[in-house]
Formats: C-alpha cells, sequence, structure tokens
C-alpha cells in the first residue's frame, strides 16, 4: 500500500472567517494510491473532531488509521482504483499549525492565542491544498461528523471543485443539545488548575483532569444505549483491573480508561478549537434557509444516517436530502442499523461498503 505523509507550507497565509490572519500555516497530510494521469481520481476524506490525517494502514507508530475499515485495498474506499488525500486540520494537534506551533511573533507556543477556526477556514485551507497538489478537482469528498459537515461545505463554497460529496452521521448545523453539550466539556476544561488560559505548555503542564473529563461525556455521545447495554451492562468492575479504585462497574472503568488515554495525546486547546467550529457551523448561513445555501451546488449527494445515532440522529440527514432535492440537487438517504451509535459510521458492513463502492462509481 503506498502512503505518503508530508508536512506542506503554505507562505501565503489565510484570512480567516474571525477576522485574524494567519501570516503562513502548515497541513500534516497523509495520501494514499496514485493519481492518474487525467486527474480525475482524487478522493479527499475529512476527519471528524478527534481525527487526524492518519486515515488507514499502520503508520511509523503502529497506529492503525482511524477509518481504516472503509478506506484501503480491495475495501469501500479503494486506494488501488483511488488517490486518497486527508489533512490534519487547521488547529489540530497532529502535526498541522495549531496551539502547539510556535507564534513567529512571540517564539513561543501559541495556545490559547491560536486565533478561532471555522469549518469554512478548514475547507479554504483544503482548497489551497488542491491547489497546491495540482488537481482540477475532488472526484468525491467524503466525512463522518464533523467531517461530513466540511464535505456539505465544499459542495457550498467550491461547487466547481467537487463533483460527489459523501456525508455521514452528520447535520447541517449543531443542535442546541450538542452545543450544551460540548460547552459543559470546554468547562471542565477551562476549570482546570492546569489550564493557565491556555497557556499551559509555558507551565510545562497539562490540564489532564479537564480533558479527560471533557473526553469522558464526549464518548458516552458517540456510542449507543444499546451498544452500552451490551458491552457492558451492569457488571461490576473485576478489583484487578481497575483503573481507578473508585469505580464499582465496568462502563465506568471503560470510561475512565478512555479518558485517561485521549488526555494523553490530544491537545486541550485544540478540543476547545474545534468544538466551537462544530458548533458555529451553519450550512444555512445568514439567511437561515438551506434551500438558498444550495442554489450553486452541483455535486451528487450521498448522505447516510444510523438509527442508533443520538448526537446526530438521522432526521437531520434527511434535512439535508429536502433541501437539496429542492435544488434538483441528486441526493440519496440511506438509514443503516449501526449498533456502534454515532460512531458507526466507522465500522464497516457489507451493506454500508456496497452503498459508498456504488456512490462513488456511479
Amino acid at each position: 500500500m503506498k502512503i505518503k505523509t508530508e508536512l506542506i507550507n503554505f507562505p501565503e497565509g489565510l484570512n480567516l472567517d474571525s477576522g485574524d490572519r494567519l501570516d503562513s500555516f502548515e497541513l500534516m497530510v497523509e495520501s494514499y494510491g496514485e493519481l492518474n494521469e487525467s486527474k480525475t481520481n482524487a478522493i479527499l476524506v475529512c476527519h471528524a473532531f478527534s481525527g487526524n490525517h492518519h486515515v488507514s494502514g499502520e503508520n511509523s507508530e503502529r497506529e492503525t488509521g482511524w477509518w481504516d475499515e472503509i478506506v484501503g485495498p480491495n475495501k469501500a474506499i479503494d486506494i488501488n482504483k483511488y488517490y486518497v488525500v486527508c489533512c490534519n486540520n487547521l488547529g489540530g494537534c497532529s502535526g498541522s499549525s495549531g496551539p502547539k506551533s510556535i507564534n513567529p511573533s512571540t517564539k513561543k507556543a501559541y495556545g490559547g492565542n491560536f486565533p478561532s477556526i471555522s469549518v469554512s477556514d478548514w475547507v479554504n485551507s483544503q482548497k489551497m491544498l488542491l491547489d497546491k497538489l495540482d488537481i482540477p478537482f475532488w472526484s468525491f469528498v467524503v466525512g463522518g461528523s464533523l467531517g461530513g459537515m466540511q464535505a456539505l461545505q465544499w459542495s457550498i463554497a467550491y461547487p466547481d471543485k467537487v463533483k460527489k460529496v459523501g456525508i455521514f452521521a452528520a447535520a447541517a448545523r449543531t443542535s442546541t443539545q450538542n452545543i450544551a453539550m460540548n460547552e459543559v466539556a470546554r468547562e471542565s476544561i477551562r476549570k482546570d488548575q492546569n489550564f493557565h488560559n491556555g497557556n499551559y505548555i509555558e507551565h510545562d503542564v497539562i490540564p489532564k483532569n479537564g480533558i479527560k473529563t471533557a473526553r469522558m461525556l464526549g464518548h458516552i455521545t458517540y456510542l449507543s444505549e444499546r451498544h452500552m447495554d451490551l458491552r457492558f451492562g451492569r457488571k461490576f468492575q473485576d478489583d484487578n483491573s481497575k483503573v481507578d479504585h473508585e469505580v464499582d462497574f465496568e462502563v465506568e472503568n471503560y470510561l475512565q480508561y478512555k479518558g485517561d488515554k485521549f488526555s494523553e495525546i490530544f491537545d486541550a486547546n485544540t478540543y476547545i478549537l474545534m468544538t466551537k467550529a462544530m458548533d458555529g457551523y451553519d450550512a444555512a448561513g445568514v439567511s437561515g434557509k438551506l434551500d438558498r445555501s444550495l442554489k450553486k451546488v452541483t455535486a451528487q449527494f450521498l448522505i447516510i444516517g444510523f438509527y442508533s445515532d443520538w448526537l446526530y440522529p438521522p432526521e437531520r440527514g434527511k434535512e439535508i436530502q429536502i433541501a437539496a432535492m429542492n435544488n434538483s440537487i441528486k441526493a440519496s438517504y440511506v438509514v443503516l442499523d449501526g449498533e456502534h451509535g454515532h460512531d458507526s459510521f466507522l465500522f464497516a458492513s457489507d451493506k454500508y461498503t456496497k452503498i459508498i463502492e456504488k456512490f462513488i462509481q456511479s
């Protein structure tokens, strides 16, 4: 499997939605497969909140890509046929310019001073990547959750640069309930004594307890009640394998473990930036009408929801399909079984795989 990982510099910089500007920035990019001579087989994968550029296969640290069940040789998105690209989003913590990067004006890490980022900013930076790679258009832009929002925004912002989009377990806007839960998560980080207004790197600490709690809360929203019941039920945790001596149930131990691991690999400022971008996105724009925002869209839509997803339930995808069809956009809408709740978009099934394959090839 041909994999290329590279850090690409953009010295021309980027004007951000917030009114701020990055005079230059870098994106960590991973690509799979080969671009054909006509440059018509390029696919952009957009990662969700906690994802990164590593989509498929094992990297040098023997970490498996976050969408390895869907992207790879002879898989739904077949890298033997397509040239697949994914970048760590701007503001991320996996190599692209973000809060951990050095601010050229202060010679210190940006920390809490890294500018606010929007979904549109990500798409604009990805458009610059498309130009840098000298590719005329994406044949398919796809993502789940926050990645699905980016795919939708691509169809709106650059209608002549994308032929098809895949919007999985996503919505045109974040609900009030989602925003509320994200704010509780952010507050747990901000109130950690080691947060230091986002400048914890200068103090050589991390707000571990805050980001751990945030992840535990977030993880609950990604799972379905049925999946949690089947996996854990009300079973008690064996004393010899407890992460924390105060836990009683297996589900408590699981959340403690996930929170601890996440706090070791993910940046707290990035957590705040990413969730703020998610909360702020509304594909309907200033008009408040999604139909109007989709008027110039030319791409075909594949919208997939999952019955067990209560974070972005299937009806949120249906809203996108209705708005698309009101603009005579070809839009397929499918709801699938998936026991993993919101995370179901990460896991392959025969039906899920065949739907994606058929759509790309159509």
